[in-house]
C-alpha cells in the first residue's frame, strides 16, 4: 500500500469516529507557468469551526487550465473528507486539494479531542549534525547548507530539478535518490508526499538512518511515516483559519496564523 492510500485510510477513519465540519472558506492562489512565486505557493481549506490545512501548490504547466478552472464558491459547504480522499488517486490538481482536506480534517480532530502537540521542540535540532555525519537532504534548504557544512558533516543533496546541479556548482546535487543509502541522516522536504516520491525515497533510505521530514504541509497525523521508519515529522498547524486565509490573499506572511510543531516516533502514541 501507497503512503497516499494509507493517509486516505486515515480520514475513512476519522470520519468515523468524529463529525467532521464542511468546508467553510477555501484559497486558491494563482498559478504560475515554471513554478510558484514565494508568495503564492500555498493555498488552504478553513472548516467550520476553524480548523484549517494548507498545501503547496505544486501545478505541472500542462494541468493550468484545470487548475484555474476550480472555483472557490463550489467548495463551499461541501465534505472536506470527499476531497480528501481523492488525494494522490486522481491528478495533480486533485491532490493538492485533497492534501488541504487531509491537514484540515487532522487538525479539526487534534482540536476535538485537545490532542497534545509539541510546540517547543526543534524539528531540524533533533537532526543533530556533527563531523562525520554524511546527511542527505531531499529538496534544497539553501539556509541550511552552512551549517551542515560548518559542523564537518558531509552534504549530498537530492533534487529534481536538474538545472540546480549547474546552479550550485559547489554543492553535491544530484538526481539519483540512491545516493541515499550512504547517508545516516536524512532531512526531506514534506513536499515529497505531494508529488508521490517519498514511497521511493524511503526505499532508499538505510533502516539504521535517522530521518527528518519538514514543511509546512505536514500538518496531519504522521502514523504512516513512522510506520515508514521515519523519526520526525516537523510541520505545521493554524491557529487562525480565517487570518491564514486572508495573509494568502494579500501575499503576506503568516505571522501568529499558524504554529510549527514536532511529532517524534519514539514518542507518539497514535491516533487510530
Amino acid at each position: 500500500m501507497q503512503l497516499t492510500d494509507e493517509f486516505r485510510k486515515i480520514i475513512t477513519g476519522l470520519a468515523e469516529k468524529f463529525t467532521i465540519p464542511v468546508i467553510e472558506d477555501i484559497f486558491f492562489p494563482p498559478v504560475f507557468k515554471g513554478g510558484q512565486p514565494k508568495d503564492c505557493e500555498f493555498m488552504a481549506i478553513r472548516l467550520q469551526g476553524g480548523a484549517a490545512g494548507i498545501s503547496y501548490v505544486l501545478i505541472p504547466d500542462e494541468k493550468m487550465a484545470v487548475y484555474t478552472a476550480l472555483n472557490p464558491k463550489d467548495f463551499i459547504g461541501k465534505d472536506p473528507c470527499e476531497y480528501a480522499h481523492r488525494f494522490g488517486s486522481e491528478g495533480p490538481v486533485e491532490t493538492v486539494v485533497g492534501l488541504a482536506a487531509i491537514n484540515a480534517v487532522c487538525q479539526h480532530v487534534m482540536r476535538e479531542i485537545d490532542f497534545s502537540v509539541d510546540f517547543t521542540t526543534d524539528s531540524l535540532g533533533l537532526l543533530s549534525v556533527s563531523e562525520g555525519d554524511r546527511v542527505g537532504m531531499v529538496g534544497l534548504f539553501s539556509p541550511l547548507v552552512q551549517a551542515i557544512e560548518d559542523a564537518g558533516a558531509k552534504l549530498v543533496v537530492i533534487e529534481k530539478n536538474e538545472q540546480l546541479i549547474d546552479r550550485f556548482p559547489g554543492l553535491s546535487v544530484t538526481l539519483d535518490p540512491s545516493e541515499l543509502t550512504r547517508c545516516n541522516k536524512i532531512l526531506c522536504t514534506s513536499t515529497t508526499l505531494l508529488n508521490n516520491s517519498l514511497d521511493d525515497i524511503l526505499s532508499h533510505c538505510s533502516p539504521e538512518a535517522f530521518i527528518s521530514i519538514i514543511g509546512p504541509t505536514a500538518g496531519y497525523f504522521p502514523d504512516p511515516l513512522f510506520a515508514r521508519g521515519v523519526d520526525v515529522v516537523g510541520g505545521r498547524v493554524v491557529k487562525d483559519g480565517a487570518m491564514l486565509l486572508q495573509l494568502l490573499a494579500e501575499r503576506k506572511r503568516w505571522g501568529d496564523a499558524t504554529q510549527k510543531i514536532c511529532f517524534q516516533k519514539r514518542t507518539y502514541t497514535g491516533i487510530l
